[in-house]
């Protein structure tokens, strides 16, 4: 019932329908209650924190996904590049410990959620996860002193922990209908103040400003999910679908966890695949092994669902998953303004 109800909000979150109407005084009343406590962190009535080193939010206004991960994952990279020594920190979906946790390989998705370690894999970085922000910041600096940068995943509307530059992240869903939830997908106005605006996207987005910068997710491999020293390019298993006789083609399928699943689905068409699609809830935990009774020679999953599916028995040694990384390309000088903004704040 809960996929079916969110797919509903999905759909009425687009456009301005009888759904969205009928939500909106529950709109107008969260967005009061936003501005209310955006005012009280302005005012100093409720207390907000600076760390010692400059601190960077990346997150998103539209509820879901809408690509945070890979772009966390080349800021690091870029901003290591450029001397700095990143940390990131994160709220870690579905995290089970109150306190904070600094990842370690032996980490599990159950206990620090499945993007704090997709990060902390891919960008070789220290990565924090706690609820609180503010603790989870001070808690690596305490055991990672090296770390003079905290990138914050997710973290736009934790006003309690204060930031020197913030990015927000949208997709080719733009804005949706423009309205706050539960009438639309915004979780505070579209024209809130940033420093900057990255759009997700192959095509330019109604509703963006000027100065967005895009950013484009490309994937042009695969590996098999129980050995990952098994590649594939991605053409190689559009040549496989159109080989052999046209009663017994491979039979290709397309899985995904994420936010915003379509997104996983159009980078795979981008290289030529044919293939039936799955999509699955955000943060998808396999618990339940949805690729049992499919009758399919190649499932194609994502990064995001790989961490998880590689704890579990039933999905870790299936021949026919192959994982699809995927990495941001960013168009513009989105880093050369960003290093210019942080030359004016430097670690205290």
């Amino acid at each position: 019932m809960r996929p079916n109800l969110e797919s509903a909000l999905t759909r009425a979150w687009l456009r301005r329908g009888p759904l969205a109407l009928a939500l909106l005084p529950l709109a107008w009343l969260f967005g009061l209650l936003g501005a209310l406590r955006r005012r009280l962190y302005a005012a100093g009535w409720l207390a907000s924190t600076r760390l010692p080193v400059p601190v960077v939010v990346v997150g998103n206004i539209f509820v879901g996904g809408t690509g945070k991960t890979p772009l966390t994952i080349w800021l690091v990279q870029a901003l290591r590049d450029a001397g700095y020594a990143p940390g990131v920190i994160s709220r870690g979906y579905g995290a089970s410990q109150a306190v904070p946790r600094l990842l370690t390989p032996d980490s599990l998705p159950q206990d620090v959620g499945d993007e704090p370690l997709l990060i902390a894999a891919r960008a070789g970085c220290p990565v924090m996860v706690g609820r609180d922000r503010v603790a989870a910041g001070r808690a690596l600096l305490a055991a990672r002193p090296e770390v003079d940068l905290i990138l914050a995943d997710d973290g736009l509307q934790h006003y309690a922990l204060r930031r020197d530059i913030e990015i927000v992240l949208s997709d080719s869903r733009g804005n949706g209908n423009g309205w706050l939830l539960p009438a639309g997908p915004l979780r505070e106005p579209a024209g809130r103040r940033r420093d900057f605006t990255v759009v997700n996207a192959s095509q330019a987005v109604p509703g963006m400003p000027a100065s967005a910068i895009r950013m484009r997710l490309e994937g042009a491999l695969a590996e098999r999910l129980a050995d990952r020293t098994q590649t594939r390019p991605l053409a190689a298993f559009a040549q496989a679908e159109g080989a052999g006789s046209a009663s017994t083609p491979p039979r290709l399928l397309a899985a995904a966890g994420i936010g915003n699943p379509s997104r996983f689905f159009a980078t795979l068409r981008g290289a030529g695949l044919r293939f039936a699609e799955m999509p699955l809830p955000d943060h998808y935990d396999f618990a339940d092994n949805p690729f049992a009774d499919v009758a399919a020679d190649i499932i194609l999953i994502t990064e995001k669902d790989a961490v998880k599916c590689r704890q579990l028995n039933a999905l870790k040694n299936d021949p026919r998953l192959w994982v699809v990384p995927v990495t941001a390309r960013i168009e513009g000088a989105l880093l050369d303004q960003l290093l210019e903004k942080l030359r004016g704040r430097s670690p205290a």
